[in-house]
């Protein structure tokens, strides 16, 4: 079969790729703890659903969600990552499905979308800090201490793909610790008269607002793919990893909030940032502080799994001629990718300023509309290459495979609703979002005319 232009451009500058990939690579249980970091990170973000919808409404939405957005998007990444299983993951499957223009806004969008995601996990970072710390909060130090946070991740980041990988497992664990107990104190404290008292405030609830911000805490499935060629027998590990991923995230965010609500707290106490609180409540100072450290590794670990799934996209657009040659290099001893790691960076840290909600909406709608064509990419690699390997296969048939699309299309098209009432300080979050999707063409246009007068080489190391 003919190659797509993006496949063979990527192809002929991949040697260094290759080299890398000889380096000891990236093991199940690692890849399930990055994962965990790239789409969830600990229960945090959750208050705000609990907070619109109650606790009726937060465990409904949070039971939904994942069973109409994580399981389709993570069967479709498990069908996709197992069958080509190369490095940029999403943007090869788009590129090779529906040709370089789609891939190039693939990776448009992703990357777009980034700058919105990103931009929170330095300011939950400086948030959780202040709990220890709160002169940190005010004059200078919120931005000093969130570049800082930026710049110990780019450093761990050019260490390497197992470094990244096993802090993650190592994170994780220390992250969960304050939320089993928090949830062992809950229920043993649970007060039956309060519970009876407590309202249903499923009537009042702001759905779409809840659903959102449980899109937003369930995105990022995707995002592990884009380092297959660094992940150790990803035909295998990618379908085991989604499995896992998706069962331990569902049950971190569901039991902390079932436990509190049996416990008889008010919802309407909840706001952002409110684990800690809820932590003093149940075990006093030193829980509230254990789940404060928590939100800080919970903050760090995302920054720091996200880096090195997302800086693999202009490596491989790189590769593919669509970007100056430098973003290729290579660090000689990790294999990893440092200018591109670096430049994700410095553009991630103009991104401060913005609140909770007005960023994560804005996220949902960018980076699902990216999400999206992952789902049109199955459909056409169905139809175009039947023959495909697939070492896991969404059931059903093609017709399975229509079915897993149509609830993620669904919430984008609710995404685009919630944008047009949304602001983002001057502006409406729909009106700007519609302008970063429509410079994708444009960008692209420009970036054709750099491939055809510099076509892409091997990339070189420093």
């Amino acid at each position: 079969m003919r190659e797509p232009d993006g496949q063979r451009g990527r192809r002929a500058g991949g040697g260094q790729a290759i080299s890398a990939g000889r380096r000891r690579k990236l093991a199940l249980l690692p890849l399930i703890a990055a994962t965990f970091f790239i789409v969830c990170g600990g229960p945090y973000g959750t208050e705000d659903i609990v907070q619109k919808a109650g606790y009726a409404g937060a465990l409904l939405i949070l039971l939904l969600v994942p069973l109409v957005w994580s399981l389709p998007t993570a069967m479709m990444v498990s069908e996709l990552s197992a069958a080509l299983p190369e490095e940029g993951g999403f943007y090869v499957w788009v590129t090779r499905a529906m040709g370089p223009f789609w891939g190039f806004q693939e990776a448009w969008l992703t990357l777009v979308g980034s700058i919105f995601d990103m931009a929170l996990y330095p300011t939950l970072f400086v948030f959780y800090i202040s709990h220890f710390f709160p002169s940190l909060s005010a004059g200078h130090w919120p931005t000093v201490l969130g570049l800082g946070m930026i710049l110990v991740c780019t450093v761990w980041n050019v260490c390497g793909t197992r470094a990244v990988g096993m802090s993650s497992l190592l994170l994780g664990i220390v992250l969960l610790g304050p939320f089993v107990a928090l949830v062992a104190l809950a229920l043993a404290r649970a007060a039956p008269a309060a519970i009876a008292a407590r309202p249903a405030p499923l009537g009042r609830a702001d759905w779409l607002g809840g659903i959102l911000i449980a899109m937003w805490n369930l995105m990022g499935w995707d995002n592990p793919s884009t380092i297959a060629a660094e992940v150790d027998n990803p035909r295998r590990t990618y379908p085991l990893t989604m499995a896992a991923s998706l069962a331990l995230i569902a049950l971190v965010y569901l039991a902390p909030i079932a436990a509190v609500a049996h416990s008889g707290v008010a919802a309407a106490s909840w706001t952002t940032g409110g684990w800690v609180d809820l932590g003093r409540h149940f075990g006093g100072e030193s829980l509230a502080a254990a789940i404060a450290v928590g939100g800080v590794i919970g903050a760090f670990g995302t920054f720091n799994a996200l880096m090195l799934s997302l800086t693999r996209i202009p490596l491989v657009m790189t590769e593919d001629g669509y970007l100056p040659r430098i973003f290729a290099r290579r660090n000689r001893r990790t294999g990893m990718p440092w200018v591109a790691i670096s430049a994700c960076a410095v553009g991630w840290a103009f991104a401060f300023g913005l609140g909770f909600v007005a960023l994560a909406v804005m996220d949902v709608l960018l980076s699902g509309l990216s999400v999206l064509l992952e789902f049109a990419a199955l459909l056409v690699l169905r139809l175009s290459e039947p023959k495909l390997s697939r070492p896991f296969r969404v059931p059903g048939g093609l017709a399975g495979a229509v079915a897993v699309c149509i609830t993620p299309t669904i919430l984008i098209g609710l995404a685009f609703v919630r944008n047009a009432s949304q602001p983002v300080g001057s502006f409406n979050a729909l009106a700007l979002d519609l302008l970063l999707i429509a410079a994708g063409p444009a960008i692209y246009s420009v970036s054709r005319f750099y491939r055809r007068r510099s076509p892409a080489r091997a990339p070189e190391a420093p």
